[in-house]
């Protein structure tokens, strides 16, 4: 028996997480948690008009900052009782079916960690210097992890799905940096696949200008750098060649997830 959980994070996202939410339920899924945080736009009074006995919203005044609601919702998630949890971010709406079924799929069928590959081989690569760093980086993560076959695919970008033998495996605090936690989940043997493709730019998520895009990568190249870190069993840093890789690292409200956790 298994008990589907979708965790949703938004942040400004009216008019659009709303159609996650309405995709999700067709799946469908059991629960819905949407992670509301920061938002001042209409989002959290999209949310509301869902049906509560499907939808269980989680509202934060606060802007939590990149992967601090995924770590939050699955604490929730696991706490509901939760065995596959399905992670798509609210601005998401472009994302098909099929791929969200894919994921459900894979998981139910014994994968611990479903990844979308963003970057199939038909699917242009990103002209620009920061996003190429970036993708050499997650395959390079990848492959001292000695899973080459996962290519560019990192739970750093796109939906993905766990286990709940994942979830209790991979301390939740280390979800708030998605190659870490991937680099932990392969180290535990637990394992790990793509499940499914669609091209970054049918995600459906909007533009949000050159500057976002590269704090974004810059976040993410850290990450890797902290995950090359840990696979090498060295002190965790954010640093390369001199250049110190925060992006949007220091935005995330690690204390309110911490606080979050404590509480359960």
């Amino acid at each position: 028996m298994f008990l589907i959980c979708a965790v949703v994070p938004a942040q400004n996202e009216a008019g659009r997480v709303g159609k996650v939410v309405e995709k999700l339920l067709r799946l469908p899924v059991d629960l819905v948690v949407p992670v509301v945080n920061g938002s001042v736009n209409g989002t959290p009074t999209e949310i509301a008009a869902f049906p509560a006995e499907k939808v269980h919203p989680l509202f934060f005044r606060e802007a939590l900052g990149l992967d601090i609601p995924r770590a939050i919702g699955s604490a929730y998630a696991l706490r509901t009782g939760a065995t596959v949890v399905l992670f798509v971010d609210g601005d998401m709406a472009g994302v098909p079916l099929r791929v969200l079924q894919e994921l459900k799929e894979a998981v139910i069928a014994g994968t611990d960690l479903a990844l979308t590959d963003c970057y199939p081989p038909e699917a242009p690569l990103p002209e620009t210097p920061v996003t190429r760093r970036l993708l050499l980086l997650r395959r390079e993560l990848n492959r001292r992890l000695q899973m080459p076959e996962l290519g560019y695919a990192s739970p750093a970008h796109g939906p993905h799905a766990v286990s709940l033998r994942f979830l209790r495996t991979v301390p939740l605090a280390e979800l708030a940096v998605p190659p870490v936690a991937l680099c932990l989940a392969v180290r535990a043997g637990l394992k790990v696949a793509v499940a499914t493709s669609i091209p970054h730019h049918k995600l459906g998520s909007p533009p949000r200008g050159s500057l976002h895009s590269m704090r974004v990568a810059a976040t993410i190249i850290g990450d890797c750098l902290e995950a090359l870190a840990v696979c090498c069993g060295i002190p965790r840093s954010r640093e390369k060649d001199g250049v110190y890789y925060n992006g949007y690292n220091s935005r995330r409200r690690r204390d309110i997830l911490m606080a979050y956790l404590s509480e359960r």
